[in-house]
């Protein structure tokens, strides 16, 4: 059988239904004409496959699309525990020491200046072994005022603590107890 070198052949349209080889708009590396032709693709043109463009979903019987299954998930409150006993079992610092010596300094800093009348503004120098004591006192207080608070929470039925449970565990601690 002869072929027709001279006569070209129907292109489809961009919207015809008609769908091209993949090597239509390729060129060849050997002659048309011998039979050990591969196909080479156009520069630029790179063709994904429509299963890994698009995430694997599975239907159901009733044709809805369900996701693929996440991480398990734990249930509500795990976590909250697990945190507890991590903290309750270690003995460090729960603030970090730089930012809690940068808010001491500033308060310290704000009442030399401003009950002192100090010109020349007073830079007060702590020492660290200062810084951590002030810091382990702090955190002390800050650790019974929540326990406090978290059975106020308990005693109103709710386990969420709020702000009026800090206000009356202050007020019933009186003045000595952080009321000031």
């Amino acid at each position: 059988m002869a072929r027709d070198r001279g006569s070209k052949s129907k292109v489809p349209s961009r919207g015809s239904a008609v769908r091209r080889p993949e090597f239509a708009n390729s060129q060849t590396s050997q002659s048309q004409d011998s039979p050990n032709t591969t196909p080479i693709r156009a520069p630029g043109r790179k063709t994904v496959p429509r299963a890994v463009a698009q995430p694997s979903r599975t239907t159901s019987s009733s044709g809805a699309v369900e996701k693929p299954p996440n991480k398990r998930r734990l249930p509500p409150g795990v976590k909250a525990v697990r945190e507890i006993r991590k903290y309750q079992k270690s003995s460090d610092l729960l603030v970090a020491k730089l930012p809690f010596a940068r808010v001491v300094r500033e308060i310290t800093e704000t009442f030399v200046n401003d009950y002192t009348f100090a010109e020349p503004r007073v830079a007060m120098r702590w020492q660290s072994s200062a810084l951590l004591a002030l810091q382990e006192a702090s955190e002390a207080f800050l650790v019974h005022l929540f326990e406090d608070a978290n059975l106020c929470a308990l005693h109103a039925k709710r386990v969420t603590i709020m702000q009026r449970d800090i206000q009356l565990a202050r007020r019933i601690r009186g003045q000595w107890g952080g009321l000031g």
